[in-house]
């Protein structure tokens, strides 16, 4: 009788402990149900790291049953580097699944450089999105130092090495390195949304003074493909990846707090707090003094 009574509750424990797996599984979105299905990720605020967003394009890319692909964009851009790194992740994708980008709010700029890769673009009629365009911003805080009597001696190797510095004039010729970067990377800007997008390099550069457009006028000058929302992109995909009937639809696991995150985030801090400590006490440092 014990020995029956004890294989009972082991039993029981087991399914128990099953149920709860599978269930928590499918509250966080997971993709253990069978049949096709079209994934959905989305990428809202600034876009300042591309690392969670590439796992989980890699995830669905790789999970046979999501079929297609939904990137639900609500960003006004960020980082040249995530959104490039992003931009590359997604014509990965777009090369084996059908990819639809269904743009929220705002999908500029950065926003606007990841969704090119698409198969298909679909915009609200008020969404802001095009500001075709790379911005580098630095702040001069000379004349405030001066006031209150701080002076900054800088020690260099070479004679654009402080180039960004708060401590003083941007020069002439720091203007010059400058801008020259920038035209550069607003290059790659144009070249990919004429790739993406299938238009003249000529025509894209005549748009791409940064303004912004809305949905409607995007779509009139091609940086889209047509006016829905985000169930209307759902249903675009389903299409494109010959899903009959409704489509189901799997979003990514919500994130968990992992031990690793806390500890890069405390030792960023630390990092951040030391470079501070050594602006105060002086030293040599490999350090592009627009950080400060």
């Amino acid at each position: 009788m014990l020995m029956a009574l004890l294989t009972l509750g082991a039993i029981f424990i087991f399914f128990l402990l099953l149920t709860l797996v599978l269930s928590h599984g499918l509250k966080q979105g997971s993709t253990l149900t069978l049949g096709a299905k079209v994934g959905v990720i989305e990428v809202a605020g600034v876009i300042d790291s591309s690392r969670e967003i590439i796992e989980q394009l890699v995830e669905f890319r790789d999970n046979d049953a999501i079929k297609a692909l939904v990137l639900r964009i609500d960003s006004p851009g960020g980082g040249v580097a995530p959104s490039q790194e992003l931009h590359e992740e997604v014509g990965k994708f777009a090369a084996i699944k059908p990819v639809v980008v269904s743009m929220g709010s705002v999908a500029a700029s950065g926003g606007y450089y990841i969704a090119v890769p698409a198969q298909h673009i679909v915009a609200n009629p008020g969404t802001i999105t095009g500001s075709i365009g790379v911005i580098m911003e630095f702040t001069n805080l000379q004349q405030l130092l001066d006031k209150i009597g701080l002076h900054s001696e800088v020690v260099k190797s070479g004679t654009h090495k402080d180039i960004g510095s708060p401590l003083r004039p941007m020069s002439a010729a720091d203007r010059r390195i400058l801008q020259a970067m920038i035209d550069d990377v607003h290059d790659q800007f144009v070249t990919a949304v004429a790739a993406g997008r299938q238009l003249e390099v000529a025509k894209v550069r005549a748009m791409a003074d940064g303004r912004i457009f809305s949905g409607r006028q995007a779509l009139a000058a091609g940086l889209v493909d047509e006016l829905g929302n985000l169930q209307d992109a759902i249903a675009v995909a389903g299409k494109l990846a010959e899903i009959e009937g409704e489509p189901d639809v799997v979003y990514p696991p919500e994130a968990r707090p992992r031990l690793i995150d806390y500890l890069m985030q405390e030792a960023a801090s630390g990092l951040r707090k030391g470079l501070q400590e050594s602006v105060r006490g002086g030293g040599l440092r490999y350090l592009w003094s627009a950080i400060q």
